[in-house]
């Protein structure tokens, strides 16, 4: 059977859209699925190989590439692992959970010359994809970008329990759904720094709102929208040039249902990642990674810099320095309420950054 042969690490609520993506996505087929849970293994059990330890199936050879879609906390042992077998990662958003953790992966990626590639799904969104060409062919510069995305967790989370575990998770709205909020404004308007942050967290300790206000070169500003506990799904972008015109894209339309968007959005994903492997259909043949070789360029997109920007937000919070490249923060404190329903009352931090 030819196709660039992938293994699935982890089998949660995600990695729905990754296994049909490698169905419809030309030259990739799947051909080994791993997961703690052996009862989850069961029905691949006639199809492909399957594991309940991540080192076993690495062990085992045979394919070109990973998918890692496991809790975040496990993101830096199973890619590093990965990585250190030759093979190219595709791992679900965010890359880990600290930016140092990040960078290390990063290092070992340039160091093994292979893909470590960050899947930020949204970038892929068709309407996203149309708001990028609209704004490429307009002759003045942006002035702002502003990206919400708005959401019940609990629709979202089914048996993976984890996200709302700041210590499995990384945090909450911010570390999870905020590197897909930062990467459309990137997309848009080139890399940012945080310049202020509110959050807003449950009795439980977990941030449910924020509100964090970056600027980037030339004046850009952005701003990302976070909730955790709105009503349904609300998922846009909106684009300011200069002259005040506002360039809009919904990420959800023409996707009727929860979630529905992320379906054709990982397909971007997969195909992407696959092109980036550089094989033929028949793969690398040894199981380990090397017919993909990458220079930098081409490792994917970019995990590390979310991942400062979500530090920097948890800092603003916190009211310590450093929060983006500024040397001086204000923060006051005192009592707010989570927007949306469901979350009940919690304690919120507005942190503003000067330069």
């Amino acid at each position: 059977m030819s196709g660039l042969r992938f293994g699935v690490i982890g089998l949660g609520v995600i990695s729905r859209f990754y296994l049909a993506a490698l169905e419809r996505v030309p030259g990739v087929r799947l051909a080994a699925v791993c997961d703690r849970d052996a009862a989850v293994l069961e029905p691949f059990g006639d199809r492909v190989a399957c594991f309940t330890d991540h080192r076993e199936l690495l062990a085992a050879g045979g394919l070109d590439a990973v998918v890692v879609t496991v809790p975040n906390d496990l993101h830096l042992a199973i890619c590093r692992d990965a990585l250190r077998a030759g093979l190219p990662v595709c791992v679900e958003k965010p890359l880990a959970l600290r930016a140092a953790e990040g960078e290390e992966l990063a290092a070992l990626a340039a160091e093994r010359r292979v893909p470590l590639f960050t899947a930020f799904h949204r970038r892929y969104n068709a309407a996203v994809r149309e708001l990028c060409t609209a704004v490429a062919e307009q002759p003045l510069p942006v002035r702002s970008v502003t990206a919400r995305y708005f959401e019940l967790i609990e629709e979202h989370v089914g048996r993976d329990r984890w996200y709302l575990d700041p210590e499995r998770c990384g945090g909450g709205c911010v570390a999870d759904n905020g590197p897909n909020a930062y990467d459309l404004l990137r997309l848009l308007a080139g890399r940012m720094e945080l310049t202020g942050a509110e959050v807003v967290r449950d009795g439980g300790g977990v941030d449910r709102y924020a509100v964090l206000e970056l600027a980037g070169p030339g004046g850009v500003c952005g701003r990302i929208e976070l909730d955790w506990s709105h009503p349904g799904e609300l998922k846009d972008v909106a684009v300011e040039l200069a002259d005040g015109t506002v360039l809009r894209a919904d990420l959800l339309a023409g996707h009727q249902g929860f979630k529905q968007s992320l379906w054709h959005e990982y397909e971007g994903i997969v195909g992407e990642f696959a092109g980036l492997l550089g094989g033929d259909d028949s793969g690398g043949g040894d199981g380990s990674g090397g017919a993909a070789t990458a220079g930098p360029a081409e490792r994917g997109p970019d995990g590390v810099d979310a991942l400062r920007v979500v530090e920097a937000a948890y800092r603003a919070e916190a009211g310590t320095t450093g929060a983006g490249s500024a040397g001086r923060t204000d923060a006051n404190t005192g009592a707010g309420t989570v927007m949306g329903t469901g979350a009940g009352a919690g304690t919120g931090t507005r942190a503003e950054v000067c330069g």
